[in-house]
């Protein structure tokens, strides 16, 4: 895997909106704490624009906008200012011939789980499984969540530890660490950009999703096979999860543990990977060891 370059002061970061609609002003104070941190800041065309619908461009506008930043040498880092729906809906027309050449950090979760597996299966590069501009409003950029992606786009060693849970199963494994939303990742089989998770370190976490719907989820994983070799799996937040009108008799965790339970790999749950404040950057595609005991787990970049 290759890594892209880490921030200097007065590097720039890009902010763009591949997929979902983030008005301006919800952006404002990620963009003072970044040159805060000592690096320029260039906003796309897509932060608060024009646009009426669910979306923060066309297609096309969203296409061209996060094209212009993935070419422009000067931009040593891109942070998608939200996620929602429609990255997967450009990812065929973005051309990454120049990002390959001249790798650099890209930044987000949710929905931008299609851009981080896309560009570990084609390219073999690293990206930043992190908070986006939400997370920095309201002082909550001085949390530890926030300060995680100040660290690793400085080149600090990134190592994040979870709390021991009933579900948990102890081990110590090293792989490549992979994964994101359950939904994208579910919904990513079968095409260019899906996963292949064999030796690996999953993880994986989801938000406002019926329980029935985790369960289809996690059967569509199994049967793909991709929970079949792993090296371990990491569960994060399932947060605002929702029952159905006869309930479904089991939460998320029993859930997933219930699809997981004939495979022997160490696994850990309630990791602070999440739609909810608690989400540390994680390094997709980098070497990771993985330990969990008794007091927790631990994940830690090899």
């Amino acid at each position: 895997m290759k890594q892209p370059p880490y921030l200097q002061a007065g590097d720039t970061i890009a902010l763009v909106c591949p997929a979902g609609y983030m008005p301006a002003e919800k952006v404002q104070t990620c963009i003072r704490v970044l040159e805060g941190w000592g690096y320029r800041v260039m906003v796309g065309s897509t932060v608060g624009g024009n646009s009426t619908t669910y979306f923060s461009g066309t297609d096309q506008e969203r296409l061209t906008d996060l094209q212009r930043m993935l070419n422009d040498k000067s931009v040593r880092a891109i942070l998608c200012a939200r996620g929602g729906y429609g990255t997967g809906r450009i990812i065929e027309q973005l051309d990454f011939t120049v990002f390959a050449e001249f790798p650099k950090w890209i930044i987000g979760f949710s929905d931008i789980t299609i851009l981080h597996a896309h560009i570990y299966r084609h390219f073999g590069i690293c990206t930043l499984h992190a908070p986006m501009a939400a997370a920095f409003n309201d002082g909550k950029w001085q949390q530890e969540y926030v300060q995680s992606l100040r660290e690793t786009l400085q080149g600090v060693s990134s190592a994040c530890s979870g709390p021991e849970h009933t579900f948990n199963r102890m081990g110590r494994v090293k792989g490549e660490l992979v994964g994101g939303n359950l939904a994208l990742l579910a919904h990513l089989i079968g095409s260019p950009s899906a996963l292949d998770t064999r030796h690996k370190i999953l993880f994986i976490e989801d938000v406002g999703e019926p329980l029935y719907n985790i369960d289809r989820m996690m059967c569509q994983l199994k049967r793909s096979g991709m929970l079949d070799s792993l090296a371990g799996l990491v569960v994060g937040g399932f947060s605002e999860c929702k029952d159905s009108d006869r309930p479904f008799g089991k939460n998320a965790y029993e859930i997933i543990e219930s699809w997981i339970s004939e495979y022997d790999y160490p696994v850990c749950f309630d990791f602070p990977v999440s739609h909810t404040d608690r989400n540390m950057t994680l390094k997709h595609g980098a070497l990771y060891e993985l330990k969990i005991d008794a007091t927790g787990s631990l994940l830690a970049e090899w």
